[in-house]
């Protein structure tokens, strides 16, 4: 018999209603013949509550306490969906992060997965129960609770996946992986395939529906994934590994993020290790930093752009005005009115010219670029918030999104 790992978002268990529906879909499914194993987020806002009672108490709450109040949030949806399915007559028993062994390392509020001990999962299987895991959350070698971030719930789905060999199934709110989001551009196109590279691609650069980390262990582990709307009506988005098929599109997706910010640091020291120094120093303070750019040294100065989360601004400033006390003066510039636009294809790979119609277009538009970086299979530069809906609408037709 298969084993198959759902997971249900706080948006398909918002509600008793929906948990219920939840609970028969997931009865039906077992009826066919599935051992299934069920991961669920924290009902509909309970995060974001969490995380405002948090900070109503502390503008700098402790990372550790707030890993151990935001896991709450999912061990209320996996009792409340493990009694939905008792009730109508299908055995289910829920499991914290913990009970399951799912050990993490790494950071308080977005660790990482290092290891599943699969026996517990198992043997509830072979007792023929549907086993209920809360997403999002482990425990770390210092038996202490630890979350993993925004859309951790996905992290877990797939790792037990790739630990129970089985299939990953992702319902959530939307029907699946679209080109662009229709939020932003209603005529997207829904995908029936997408690569791996693709998906991780424009699950990091602003694309909502899967979790980066999800995607990097799907691909590592080949875990078959099928993303789908919860309600099951209507066929999903597979991600799979590439093929010659998905390289004869030239631009499969284009992703949009408004959540980061750039720092430009102007008259800066060039010395062997100055630029090292700068991102050694964010590195330290675990700040991500995605894109850069550096201008040709004019004497012994340069300036350095790049671009981080906009939440990680003012510890980057910290850093920045530490810095100086080692390398010497410069000055700091940030703009955190920005968008980030992002052009994902397996297509680059192998056709050219990607590039010159992708800036012919914003050109063609009076779209001004601030910043750009490239990938094997990626472009993406940022530009002013206003022209976003231009640009998008420009790319999308220029490349049949």
């Amino acid at each position: 018999m298969d084993v198959v790992v759902q997971k249900y978002g706080g948006s398909s268990v918002g509600s008793l209603d929906k948990i219920k529906r939840v609970a028969e879909r997931i009865k039906k499914r077992k009826e066919s013949g599935a051992k299934l194993v069920v991961v669920v987020s924290a009902m509909g806002n309970t995060t974001n509550e969490l995380i405002s009672l948090a900070y109503g108490l502390s503008d700098n709450p402790r990372p550790r306490e707030l890993d151990v109040l935001l896991s709450t949030g999912e061990q209320v949806s996996i009792a409340l969906l493990s009694i939905a399915l008792n009730e109508i007559g299908c055995k289910a028993r829920s499991f914290t992060g913990h009970q399951i062994g799912l050990m993490t390392e790494g950071f308080h509020t977005k660790s990482k997965i290092y290891d599943i001990d699969a026996s517990v999962v198992n043997k509830e299987l072979d007792r023929d129960n549907v086993v209920i895991v809360a997403g999002f959350q482990g425990i770390n070698t210092n038996n202490e609770i630890t979350t993993l971030g925004r859309g951790g719930s996905d992290t877990t789905a797939v790792a037990l996946a790739a630990k129970l060999g089985a299939v990953c199934e992702i319902y959530t709110d939307v029907d699946g992986i679209y080109t662009i989001d229709p939020e932003l551009y209603p005529s997207a196109r829904k995908l029936e395939y997408i690569s791996y590279e693709e998906m991780m691609e424009m699950a990091s650069l602003g694309a909502d529906v899967m979790h980066p980390r999800s995607i990097e262990i799907g691909h590592k582990y080949s875990v078959p994934i099928y993303v789908a709307v919860n309600t099951g009506e209507s066929p999903g988005t597979y991600i799979k590994e590439s093929d010659e098929i998905m390289e004869e599109t030239v631009i499969t997706g284009l992703a949009v993020d408004n959540n980061d910010a750039m720092v430009t640091v102007n008259e800066f020291p060039y010395t062997v290790n100055s630029v090292s120094e700068l991102f050694k120093s964010l590195a330290e303070r675990h700040i991500n930093v995605d894109m850069i750019s550096q201008t040709t040294p004019v004497g012994d100065r340069i300036s350095v752009s790049y671009t981080i989360p906009r939440n990680d601004l003012a510890p980057a400033l910290e850093c920045l005005e530490s810095l100086k006390t080692r390398i010497g003066p410069f000055t700091i510039e940030t703009n955190t009115d920005i968008a980030k636009l992002s052009v994902v294809g397996m297509g680059m790979k192998t056709q050219s010219g990607v590039a010159a119609r992708l800036f012919s277009v914003l050109a063609e538009n009076n779209i001004k670029v601030k910043i750009i970086t490239t990938s094997e299979i990626r472009i993406s530069c940022t530009i002013d918030p206003k022209d976003q809906s231009k640009a998008v609408s420009a790319i999308a037709e220029e490349f049949d999104l």
